[in-house]
């Protein structure tokens, strides 16, 4: 199983993602948050394939969920779940990503 983290920023919260192989060429997805707009997404990508994350944007089920369910198009969340989803299914190694904003 792999886990991921996010600090979604300035909306103050915190989305547990988990994502793990059914078996079947599958990645089963959870998400824990108190976010109600990211809970919504878990309808439509609660089982995905393995290659999703390699599925163009505009037919990518994880951008099409957020499209749909979230409010703010600048959410970190859809972006975390795909790299969850890579990593378990075995197509890129786990690293963190960072974004930081720098005052000048």
């Amino acid at each position: 199983m792999t886990t991921v983290i996010v600090n979604a920023g300035a909306c103050g919260y915190t989305v547990t993602i988990k994502a793990e192989k059914t078996g079947d060429g599958k990645i089963g997805v959870s998400l824990e948050t108190e976010c109600e707009t990211v809970k919504k997404l878990l309808a439509d990508i609660a089982v995905v394939d393995r290659f999703t994350p390699l599925t163009a944007i505009q037919n990518n089920p994880v951008y099409r969920a957020a499209g749909k369910h979230l409010k703010h198009p600048a959410c970190v969340v859809p972006s975390a779940i795909l790299k969850a989803i890579e990593v378990e299914a075995g197509l890129n190694v786990p690293k963190d990503a960072l974004i930081r904003f720098v005052k000048e």
